[in-house]
């Protein structure tokens, strides 16, 4: 069972999203919250899969509800639902530390797949999201050359498991092509995470996508 707590300031609109999650047999809305510091506390206190999370909110907004979170070792995949998808939201979010970047108007059917994704620890984004995050990654030598040097600091090994992640690739499919163990993957990815300073997977993937490391 996927658990699954919403963040929205809308009360129809989390309505609206435990009715459509709801109607997956493994999907559970568990709890949600109508601003950051109610969302982080319910986070904390429920233990989601995965978190839903709108950006624009009163009080404690959604980027500094991700930071928030993306701060801790045990934070669960958080996916930003919202109307708006100006580049500016993509990439803050994803800078937080946001797993997926959706837009409202993704179809239901759609969105209980792709939370069903998130849950399995991968990035999610809107299409024009997808669009927006290519495009910021081929502006600018300096965030590449910056990229770059963060990148110069890996050992060989844990380089090519970057190259894994900004590919999208689970642990598994990373041990499988570099004929290691999943628990070696593993623990190449969190040391990999902590030399980065990177909160996770979908930070370590954008970094390697800035650095050239891989393809946008």
């Amino acid at each position: 069972m996927v658990r699954v707590v919403v963040v929205d300031d809308e009360p129809m609109v989390c309505g609206f999203l435990r009715t459509i999650l709801g109607s997956a047999a493994d999907i559970e809305v568990i709890a949600e919250a109508h601003d950051g510091a109610a969302g982080v506390e319910a986070v904390l206190s429920h233990r989601p899969d995965v978190v839903l999370m709108d950006l624009r909110m009163p009080g404690m907004d959604g980027i500094a509800a991700i930071e928030q979170l993306a701060r801790r070792a045990d934070a669960p995949p958080i996916v930003v639902l919202t109307t708006f998808d100006a580049d500016q939201y993509v990439l803050r979010a994803l800078r937080a530390g946001a797993s997926g970047f959706l837009v409202k108007s993704t179809p239901p059917e759609d969105l209980i797949g792709l939370v069903r994704v998130a849950a399995e620890g991968h990035t999610v984004l809107s299409p024009a999201a997808a669009r927006r995050l290519i495009a910021a990654s081929t502006d600018g030598l300096s965030a590449r050359d910056r990229a770059r040097e963060r990148v110069a600091q890996l050992t060989e090994r844990e380089a090519e498991v970057l190259v894994g992640l900004g590919e999208g690739l689970s642990n598994a499919q990373i041990a499988a092509r570099l004929y290691l163990s999943e628990a070696t993957v593993k623990g190449y990815v969190s040391r990999m995470l902590d030399k980065l300073e990177c909160a996770n997977r979908t930070q370590a993937g954008l970094l390697a996508q800035e650095a050239g490391v891989v393809a946008p």
